[in-house]
């Protein structure tokens, strides 16, 4: 899908990923970009740089995402792509307690599900249509010491592929963004814990997320290391898990050394 002409909206657009791609999108020509962030200041401020709309937004509400859709869909025309981009980290292991892993679930799988619901009718009513939906290398392989991030953004991806199998024939397309470590907000704090192969800038991942839509990938990789570690771990599952172990560690004598 080109984005020329098209209408988009962006969540967690209020910076890092989300405001770097509305921004690209803008100059590729979109007709219309609503940027959408729980922050409503960071969303009008991202708003009046780039001219286009700016509004605050609880994407795990699913009612505040039905209106959002409703209003812009009234005010500009049909969405033409919805990037479900919202976010955040938690970290801990089964121990975390109940409320930090509902809260990323409803994060991370239940606002797309939202988002999917909102649109899906209308983009199958035309024929076309585009879902994005930000998870994290995190959830094809694991974020060592981030089990509710991990699971939850693992999730996401099983759910994008449920809806690019279901939804594919009506003209639908989805893509999930799987990015490691990115110069934004959610940074690792250090790169020795093994978090990322390098940071690399939210224009960059922008660029590669327009790059996909128009060639309809599903998969997007700002970091191309990813790929191989993940068929390092389907072809070998025991031999990545002790891998994953002696990460651990790793990371676990790097933070009692800080």
């Amino acid at each position: 899908m080109e984005i020329k002409d098209r209408v988009a909206i962006i969540t967690g657009g209020g910076g890092g990923i989300g405001s770097a791609t509305a921004r690209k999108w803008i100059s590729e020509g979109a007709r219309g970009v609503v940027v959408a962030d729980y922050n409503a200041e960071a969303a009008l401020s991202v708003a009046a740089e780039l001219g286009c709309i700016g509004v605050g937004l609880d994407v795990t509400d699913e009612a505040a995402v039905s209106q959002l859709v409703e209003e812009t869909e009234t005010t500009i025309g049909p969405v033409d792509i919805f990037f479900s981009n919202a976010g955040a980290g938690a970290e801990g292991g089964v121990e975390a307690p109940n409320d930090a892993w509902q809260s990323q679930w409803e994060l991370h799988v239940m606002s797309h599900v939202y988002a999917a619901r909102a649109v899906v009718p209308s983009m199958t009513a035309r024929g076309e249509g585009y879902l994005v939906h930000t998870a994290s290398a995190a959830g094809l392989l694991a974020a060592v010491g981030s089990a509710p991030y991990s699971v939850t953004k693992a999730a996401c991806i099983k759910l994008a592929e449920t809806l690019a199998i279901t939804h594919g024939d009506d003209g639908i397309r989805v893509s999930v963004l799987c990015p490691q470590g990115v110069n934004t907000a959610m940074a690792p704090r250090q790169l020795g814990d093994g978090g990322t192969d390098g940071i690399v800038e939210a224009d960059f991942v922008a660029d590669k997320i327009t790059e996909a839509l128009r060639n309809e990938e599903f998969l997007i990789l700002s970091h191309p290391e990813v790929q191989t570690y993940t068929e390092r771990k389907a072809s070998d599952p025991d031999r990545w898990l002790k891998g994953m172990r002696r990460l651990r560690r790793r990371s676990m004598d790097l933070l009692e050394g800080a």
